[in-house]
C-alpha cells in the first residue's frame, strides 16, 4: 500500500535522504527507526507530499498521496500533534476534518471514544496535555477508517497505559488487513509492536526485514542449574562462553542442539535452552553507529 522508490532529498547541497526504497504490505506494522537527523521525518513528509522530493517516487495505493481523490480516506497520518488550532475544541477540530473528507459527523464521537477523549471533546485544545493532543491526532487519522496509517512519534506524552492502548490499536489495525508505518524512539515499545523494521542512518536504509530475523543472534543462550560447571564444560569443548545477567550463558556460533548434547553428556541440568537474540537497542546502535 506504500511504495517508495529511490526517494532522495537535498537541502542546500546537503543530502538528507539518499535513495530510500521500501514497500509496505497490508497486514503489517513496520517500525521506522533512526537517530535524530537520520531522515525519518523527512521521508514520511515526502510520502505525504508535504516535502517535495528531489528525486524518486512515493506512492500510496498506487498514486502520489496528493493525487488521491480523498487522501484522508486512504492514509491517516499523525506527523505533528501540535499542528492544531488551540482555540478550537477537540470535537470542533474533528468535525471540521470530518466535513473535509466526507465523513459523517457521527463518526467524530466514535473516534473520541476510541481514543478516550469523550469527556475532553468539549474543551479547547490549548488546554490539552501533550498526551491528549497525541490522542486527538490519532483520532483525526482514524476518522475515515483508512487502510493505511502513518504515525511519527505517536507515543510522545503517553503514559504506560496509553502506550499499551496504542500498541493494541496498531496491532488490531494490522490484524484487520491494514498497513502501519510507525516511527518512535521508544525502542522497547517498538520491539513489542512491529512485525518489520526499517532502520535509516545517514539518510540511507541500513536494515530492512522481519524483526525476528534482524534480532536473531548467531548462537545459543542457555541457563543451567549450575552455570559455572556448565561454562567450564563448554569452554573445555572449545566453545566461547559469554556470561550475561541472570546466569545466562551465551555461546556464539553454537546451535541449541550442540549445547543440549554437551549438557546431556556431562549430566548438566538445563533450565533454558534457545537461540540467542540481541536486543533492539543493541541492534539499533550497531546499525546506526556504522552508518
Amino acid at each position: 500500500m506504500i511504495t517508495v522508490s529511490g526517494l532522495t532529498k537535498d537541502y542546500g547541497g546537503r543530502r538528507v535522504v539518499d535513495d530510500v526504497s521500501f514497500e509496505l504490505e497490508p497486514g503489517t506494522v513496520t517500525g521506522f527507526l533512526g537517530p535524530n537527523g537520520a531522515g525519518k521525518s523527512t521521508t514520511m513528509r515526502m510520502v505525504t507530499g508535504l516535502v517535495p522530493a528531489s528525486s524518486g517516487t512515493a506512492l500510496v495505493a498506487g498514486r502520489p498521496y496528493a493525487e488521491l481523490p480523498n487522501p484522508g480516506a486512504v492514509m491517516g497520518t499523525l506527523l505533528d500533534a501540535a499542528a492544531v488550532h488551540p482555540g478550537r475544541t477537540g470535537r470542533t477540530h474533528l468535525r471540521l476534518l470530518a466535513s473535509t473528507i466526507g465523513v459523517p459527523a457521527s463518526r467524530v464521537d466514535e473516534v473520541l471514544e476510541t481514543v478516550d477523549l469523550t469527556a475532553a471533546g468539549g474543551r479547547r485544545i490549548g488546554g490539552y496535555s501533550l498526551g491528549m493532543r497525541q490522542r486527538l491526532g490519532i483520532a483525526a487519522a482514524l476518522l475515515a477508517d483508512p487502510p493505511v496509517l502513518m504515525f511519527d512519534e505517536p507515543a510522545n506524552g503517553l503514559d504506560p497505559e496509553g502506550i499499551r492502548w496504542m500498541r493494541d490499536l496498531l496491532r488490531g489495525h494490522a490484524a484487520r488487513g491494514g498497513t502501519v508505518l510507525l516511527s518512535s524512539h521508544l525502542l522497547g515499545e517498538v520491539e513489542h509492536t512491529v512485525d518489520r523494521l526499517l532502520v535509516i542512518g545517514g539518510g540511507r536504509i541500513v536494515a530492512d526485514g522481519p524483526i525476528h530475523e534482524l534480532l536473531a543472534g548467531d548462537g545459543t543462550a542457555v541457563r543451567a542449574a549450575d552455570p559455572a560447571s556448565l561454562a567450564t564444560a563448554l569452554s573445555s569443548a572449545g566453545l566461547e562462553v559469554q556470561h550475561r545477567d541472570g546466569g545466562v550463558l551465551v555461546v556464539p556460533g553454537a546451535t541449541p542442539q550442540r549445547i543440549g548434547a554437551l549438557a546431556a553428556a556431562g549430566g548438566h541440568a538445563l533450565i533454558d535452552l534457545r537461540p540467542s537474540e540481541q536486543g533492539l537497542e543493541e541492534l539499533f546502535f550497531q546499525l546506526t553507529d556504522a552508518a
